[in-house]
């Protein structure tokens, strides 16, 4: 990676605009000759992990460069990747960061839950085509929630899409009807959003809508009924 941008990584601290403080990593965005770069600091994995991390396991960064590689060549749409960096001893991985060309965005697909847009129809529908072309490419996206999914209006009026927080992925040769549907089941608590997205992705898969609706509803209602009664344990729990 060019010796400049290890320069921002180094100074990341002190330097650099902040674009999101999460509990776990740190966004900063840096002007860099004629872009904007989003470098993305992860948190020093706990004493063990960093050993996994330093021998046996690459780093959240190295996988989120390497699949960012694999979905632009497989014409996936992901903020362009440009490298990544880790801070090592002989023991372990300490922190760790991922560079790619920050990406302006119309929206992240959660503000459709709050926005009253005139494109969400539209958009959901475009969605299921988006997804339904990564998952015949074979690409599990782990991640696949509401925060995940950027979203760019083109002037045509049509849209496209890109993946962030890349991490956890898995490739596939193919992936079979149940898988599809279980990796759709972050994307929103909205069944009118599922509705939508189901019918549209039915048609390009060649099922009968209603089934499709049934088993992609299926694992969404457990999912987020799940999420929340983790929520109120821990509330409960004072966590």
């Amino acid at each position: 990676m060019d010796k400049s941008i290890v320069s921002l990584i180094k100074n990341f601290e002190t330097e650099g605009d902040l674009l999101v403080a999460g509990k776990r990593n740190i966004i900063k965005t840096f002007p860099y000759n004629s872009i904007v770069l989003n470098i993305k600091s992860f948190k020093i994995p706990i004493f063990i992990n960093g050993i996994i991390y330093r021998y046996f396991r690459k780093s959240k960064a190295r996988r989120s460069y390497e699949f960012a590689t694999i979905l632009k060549q497989k014409n996936i749409g992901t903020p362009n990747p440009i490298g990544f960096y880790e801070n090592k001893n002989f023991f372990r991985l300490l922190d760790s960061y991922y560079v790619c060309e920050h990406l302006y965005a119309d929206y992240v697909f959660k503000d459709l839950f709050v926005v009253n847009s005139p494109d969400t129809d539209a958009i959901l529908k475009e969605l299921a085509h988006f997804c339904f072309q990564l998952h015949e490419a074979g690409i599990e996206f782990k991640d696949h929630s509401p925060g995940n999914t950027l979203i760019k209006k083109n002037e045509s009026g049509t849209f496209d899409f890109f993946l962030i927080d890349l991490n956890r992925m898995r490739f596939h040769k193919e992936m079979d009807f149940k898988l599809r549907m279980k990796n759709l089941c972050k994307l929103t608590p909205s069944e009118y959003m599922v509705q939508i997205i189901s019918t549209e992705y039915a048609k390009l898969y060649k099922k009968p809508e209603e089934e499709v609706f049934k088993l992609m509803w299926h694992y969404t209602d457990a999912f987020f009924k799940g999420t929340a009664k983790k929520r109120n344990m821990k509330q409960k729990l004072g966590l």
